[in-house]
């Protein structure tokens, strides 16, 4: 390492997301709140390198749902780099969870139904030209854990 690049360098600490294992896992996960908003993968907020420069947690919350491993890597520079129209659009991004979640909670405990009868409902009324589109399959996967959760929660 030169003299400049010692004097310049960024200091790195513990990445807060992964706890510096490179992995967000389920303990991860519970412990940030984000069940039903991320599954276990490599840390997109450190890049699976363990260790994050300080100034990163002044920019990106730890927690910010949209910053997954399943961006671009230029996608994943704009969030950290505080670029206005990614940043919305991963608010957009959380606002169509928080009110996916909702809807198959509410149909759950209200219409007794189940994942798959929701997932129909859901893709029935949903709009042509929807922001996000989930696959049939997949929504009666989400709409299980969601159910799955909801159960522990009331037991």
């Amino acid at each position: 390492m030169t003299i400049f690049n010692f004097l310049f360098r960024k200091s790195s600490i513990e990445c807060p997301r992964c706890q510096g294992k490179a992995f967000v896992d389920w303990e991860d996960i519970r412990r940030l709140n984000k069940e039903l908003k991320w599954t276990p993968a490599p840390c997109a907020y450190c890049y699976g390198s363990g260790k994050v420069d300080k100034e990163m947690l002044a920019k990106v919350p730890v927690d910010y749902t949209y910053l997954t491993i399943d961006l671009t890597e230029s996608e994943m520079e704009k969030i950290k780099e505080g670029d206005e129209a990614t940043l919305k659009k991963g608010k957009m991004r959380e606002v169509f969870l928080d009110n996916l979640i909702k809807y198959g909670e509410h149909q759950y405990l209200n219409n007794k139904m189940d994942a798959e009868s929701i997932a129909d409902l859901y893709l029935k009324t949903e709009d042509e030209n929807a922001l996000f589109a989930v696959e049939r399959k997949y929504l009666i996967q989400y709409f299980a854990k969601i159910i799955e959760l909801k159960t522990s929660e009331l037991n």
